[in-house]
């Protein structure tokens, strides 16, 4: 009777044993299961290079884009942004677009960057342009703060967790190939920058001006002028070269506004003897590429700035992954008459 009561209780303690293992498998399973499908699956948008990591926050993260709206280039870098919080919002993110200012200066981003850190963000992409934005960067970083840098940054290094953008003297020199081109390595051409205390606007520029130094010497260069991105300043410093040297071949415009230039010639129905070579396929711009007054048009992806820097922020703040690289080059390519329908159809 013994024997049989002990084989009964021992048959019963396996059961016991074997349903117990049983269930944790389930919930095991039920566990990691439940964590996979918290982490959504979402197609990238169209210009998006790079996917956040398949980890959800433990709290909302909160990051602030801080750009300008000089001219219509920063357009695309807000649809990127915008693009990025849509993305951002499936994994506990928000992605604030900011309006620095509509005019560029250092001043604006550090008052902008310090009402950042004030208010709490948890991380900041911001173009900072100018010396003298580092010390802010430093701030924020200080506090806690990942600092992202795009599209342009001062000569002073920051504490940012990286850059994303152009390297301008390279794409100035390769600015400088085309306009060698167009004006067969000889007579007279102007310059049209930003701002001349802007570190890219100055690479592009010197760039250039150095390539043809060395590439083509018979270039002369009758001038070097701000419009400060605005296409009026472009249209009027163009149309006073032109009146002061008839026979400029070209105008070189390194940042904002150079439809200005394009109209300029296009007014002055000189399409086909003067040229622009300018930056930026956006647009506004490529409508002067199609018409023939832009010869060369060079790209700096600004949707894709816009978005990856948002998403690589968050990846730094929900996992601590870093980007590739403290410098993320963009890829540049360039719109001509030639070409412009096949890049950018209708």
């Amino acid at each position: 009777m013994k024997k049989t009561v002990s084989i009964i209780c021992m048959v019963l303690s396996m059961v016991l044993i074997f349903t117990a293992c049983n269930n944790t498998i389930k919930t095991s399973s039920t566990e990691s299961s439940s964590q996979t499908a918290s982490v959504p699956n979402i197609e990238l948008p169209k210009g998006g290079h790079v996917e956040a990591v398949k980890k959800m926050p433990e709290k909302p993260i909160r990051i602030a884009f801080l750009s300008f709206a000089s001219n219509p280039f920063w357009f695309p870098i807000r649809d990127g942004a915008n693009a990025a919080n849509e993305y951002l919002k499936n994994f506990n993110c928000t992605v604030d677009y900011i309006v620095i200012s509509d005019t560029l200066s250092a001043e604006q981003v550090v008052a902008s960057m310090e009402t950042s850190i004030t208010k709490k963000y948890d991380a900041i992409a911001v173009v900072p342009i100018f010396d003298g934005t580092e010390t802010v960067i430093n701030k924020a970083v200080a506090a806690g703060i990942p600092v992202m840098t795009y599209c342009a940054e001062g000569t002073k290094k920051s504490n940012r967790l990286a850059f994303m953008g152009q390297d301008g003297k390279a794409a100035g020199e390769l600015a400088g190939t085309y306009i060698e081109k167009y004006t067969d390595g000889k007579g007279k051409i102007g310059v049209i920058t930003g701002n001349f205390g802007a570190a890219i606007h100055n690479a592009r520029m010197n760039g250039a001006i150095d390539y043809l130094k060395q590439k083509a010497p018979g270039i002369t260069v009758v001038g070097k002028y701000e419009n400060n991105d605005s296409a009026e300043t472009a249209y009027s410093l163009t149309k006073d070269m032109l009146t002061a040297n008839p026979d400029i071949k070209l105008i070189y415009v390194t940042a904002g506004g150079p439809t200005g230039a394009a109209k300029a010639i296009q007014d002055l129905k000189l399409t086909g003897k003067v040229a622009v070579v300018a930056y930026d396929n956006i647009p506004e711009n490529l409508v002067y590429v199609r018409s023939g007054e832009i010869v060369a048009c060079l790209d700096q992806d600004p949707f894709g700035q816009g978005f990856d820097s948002s998403v690589l922020l968050y990846n730094y703040v929900v996992s601590g992954q870093k980007p590739v690289s403290e410098f993320i080059a963009v890829k540049v390519g360039v719109a001509t008459p030639e070409n412009v329908n096949e890049m950018y159809p209708k």
